[in-house]
């Protein structure tokens, strides 16, 4: 039989060892709570996506200069809407051959007092088909996100322009402005030296009309400053010159893949029955 005061002695202790294992699991949520909500606050804000683009002329004439204006923006750069890290680029031309052709600059950094770059296309005497690709990265505190933005561009034969600019007899100018308007909207300038009076001045201006619709268009020669002290060779101060762009030629593909079989149809049908015609009588 077992001691009663031995008993007495040992019951206490679970009991004990309960109430601790209860006073653990009652303290445990509080003290563990600050910790779990500490873990949101701890990761950092996503980026933005890094996105951008590059704008500027499709068309330029060979031999001639096209501005391209570069925009990008996001990726991890990028916190709460503010620019906090760098975005830097690089840019490079593919064509089957770049002879002649250059970028000015060739690389930079995008800075939230200046978000966008401007780069300049110098292209050569060949005309071809040429890419603009510009490579943006963003990064910020070690991560970095990278783009590739593509322009694409075709060098053609220009549109040349050609009037003669004269002075007066009694005066002479100082530099000037002519404008330059293709069916009323601007696309140029040709700046004119000073001029001697009685002095004339031939000027020239290439445009890069491919890409126009068919139909007639007009290019418009306005001088802009002289204050008629300078007038074109027919005593104007405006010249205009009208020009033609044809349709783009039918696609007469579908139409010669349908008579040439058509054509052989006919020699089949004619030798089918042609065969029939010569084919011995059979024996019964």
């Amino acid at each position: 039989m077992a001691d009663p005061e031995v008993d007495a002695a040992v019951r206490p202790l679970p009991i004990a060892l309960a109430l601790l294992v209860l006073l653990g699991v009652l303290f445990a949520g509080p003290l563990a709570a600050p910790a779990r909500a500490a873990a949101p606050g701890a990761s950092s804000t996503s980026s933005p996506p890094l996105t951008g683009n590059i704008t500027g002329p499709s068309f330029l004439a060979t031999s001639s200069n096209g501005t391209y204006r570069l925009n990008a923006t996001g990726g991890p750069a990028y916190v709460d809407g503010s620019l906090v890290g760098t975005i830097t680029w690089k840019a490079r031309l593919v064509a089957s051959n770049t002879t002649g052709s250059s970028l000015t600059p060739t690389n930079g950094t995008l800075t939230a007092a200046k978000p966008n770059a401007s780069i300049t296309l110098k292209v050569g005497a060949l005309a071809e088909r040429i890419q603009l690709i510009v490579t943006v990265t963003s990064s910020f505190a070690g991560a970095n996100k990278t783009i590739n933005l593509t322009k694409s561009i075709r060098s053609v034969v220009p549109y040349t322009l050609r009037a003669t600019l004269v002075a007066g007899t009694n005066a002479g100018t100082l530099s000037f402005v002519v404008l330059v308007a293709l069916d009323g909207k601007r696309v140029g300038n040709v700046t004119i030296p000073s001029l001697k009076p009685g002095a004339s001045y031939s000027l020239s201006y290439r445009y890069a009309t491919l890409g126009l619709s068919s139909g007639y268009h007009t290019f418009t020669l306005s001088i802009a400053e002289a204050h008629g002290l300078v007038t074109f060779g027919n005593g104007r101060t405006v010249e205009a010159f009208t020009f033609y762009v044809a349709p783009a030629p039918t696609n007469n593909t579908i139409w010669y893949v349908v008579g040439v079989i058509a054509f052989f149809g006919v020699l089949f049908i004619y030798g089918t029955r042609v065969a029939a015609r010569r084919r011995p009588p059979t024996r019964r």
